[in-house]
């Protein structure tokens, strides 16, 4: 069952991944969509973590050390029943049927866009009962988001934005009043770490404060040595 109070920003997820990059890209761009990550790099470590921790749902790749998913998922089946998506190089339809007859909820073979897991990530917790209705409005600062519909509205005012655009904008607008480092963006935007001669990121914000100027005025502020901010006061979700 639901829990009473339990808003999008304390749903816990545990990962289980040995692939230190691929978990801080996950862990960056699941905090994008207000999710809290922690993660474990061994399957005997995970399967401890996943135990005594308070979870929402497991992120459980398949080729770990020590223990492997497949058998940290057994033993975790015995004591528990949050939600498993297991996470695999592996793509052998063997593999996923072993996967599902002991107990993952979903099975995800990589590489995988990180929308489609996300995607999957609320479908498993709507089914699983442990999702409130994921609110489909981001706001802040007069910027009114529609993440359904992907329409973006200033002070009521239509903006035509880039498919980008609406991601930054929408990165920004739920972490209003928090600086955002380069790295976290491109890490959340593009999947990779910031390069200082790259200056598209640039170019992208200078697009959307000249969208979102009002007389000499805009929201987006630079903090000098970190990346951007969103002065719209407290996000509204």
């Amino acid at each position: 069952m639901s829990q009473p109070g339990k808003t999008n920003a304390s749903r816990r997820i545990l990962l289980i991944e040995d692939d230190l990059d691929l978990c801080s890209l996950m862990r960056d761009y699941l905090a994008q969509h207000r999710f809290q990550t922690e993660a474990a790099h061994d399957g005997a470590r995970g399967l401890a973590c996943a135990l005594e921790g308070d979870f929402d749902l497991v992120l459980l790749d398949v080729m770990l050390p020590v223990l492997d998913g497949f058998e940290v998922l057994r033993q975790f089946r015995k004591r528990a029943a949050t939600p498993v998506i297991m996470l695999t190089a592996r793509t052998a339809h063997a593999d996923r049927i072993t996967g599902l007859d002991i107990g993952a909820d979903d099975y995800l073979p990589k590489p995988f866009d990180p929308e489609e897991l996300l995607a999957r990530i609320r479908a498993v917790l709507r089914r699983s009962g442990a999702a409130e209705s994921f609110s489909t409005e981001v706001e802040a600062g007069g910027v009114t988001l529609n993440l359904s519909t992907r329409v973006a509205c200033y002070y009521g005012e239509v903006l035509e934005l880039t498919s980008l655009e609406f991601d930054l904008l929408e990165l920004l607008v739920s972490a209003a009043g928090r600086a955002i480092s380069r790295d976290e963006i491109t890490g959340a935007l593009y999947q990779r770490k910031a390069s200082p001669y790259d200056r598209s990121l640039d170019v992208h914000i200078s697009h959307l404060r000249k969208k979102l100027e009002r007389g000499d005025r805009t929201p987006i502020q630079t903090v000098r040595g970190v990346g951007y901010q969103f002065a719209g006061g407290e996000v509204e979700r």
